[in-house]
C-alpha cells in the first residue's frame, strides 16, 4: 500500500493470538503489542510511549535549532484512566529529564510547551480534554 500523499501513513497490524499483536510500516521495523503486557507493551502504554516519543522528537530539534546539543533526554509517563468503560486516558503526566551544553530552564519549558501544544501530532491527536501536565528536571 502505497501513495504519494505526504498526509498519510500507513501500517499493518497482524494478531499473534491471545492479545497480542504485531504490527508497524509496510515492509519496515514492527513492533508487538499485547493486552496482558507479556509480549510487548499494551496498546495503552504504547500510546504514552508514542507521545513521549514524539514529544522527544520535537523537542531534540527545537532545541537543536537553538544550537544546543543534548546529552540527555529521557521521558517518565504516567496517564490516568477512568474507571468506567471504555477507560479513556483522563490525564496525562510527562516528566521530561533533560541534560545538554547551553540548556537553560527557559529553552526547556519553551521547547516542551511548544511541542505538546503546537507541534506533537500525537498528543494533538488526543482527546483535547485531557490535561497533559509537565513536569521538566535539568540535570548536571
Amino acid at each position: 500500500m502505497t501513495d504519494q500523499n505526504p498526509n498519510l501513513r500507513f501500517a499493518n497490524l497482524a494478531w499473534n493470538g491471545g492479545l497480542s499483536f504485531t504490527g508497524g510500516t509496510p515492509g519496515g521495523p514492527t513492533i508487538t503489542l499485547d493486552g496482558k503486557s507479556a509480549a510487548g507493551p499494551s496498546p495503552v502504554v504504547a500510546l504514552l510511549l508514542a507521545g513521549a516519543a514524539c514529544s522527544g522528537a520535537d523537542l531534540v530539534s527545537i532545541l537543536e535549532k537553538k544550537r544546543i546539543t543534548l546529552t540527555t533526554c529521557r521521558f517518565e509517563v504516567t496517564g490516568r484512566r477512568a474507571e468506567d468503560y471504555p477507560r479513556r486516558f483522563v490525564e496525562i503526566t510527562m516528566r521530561i529529564i533533560l541534560a545538554g551544553e547551553g540548556l537553560t530552564m527557559v529553552h526547556a519549558e519553551r521547547a516542551v510547551e511548544l511541542s505538546v501544544t503546537k507541534y506533537c501530532s500525537v498528543m494533538l491527536s488526543l482527546n483535547p480534554d485531557i490535561p497533559v501536565h509537565t513536569q521538566i528536571i535539568i540535570e548536571d
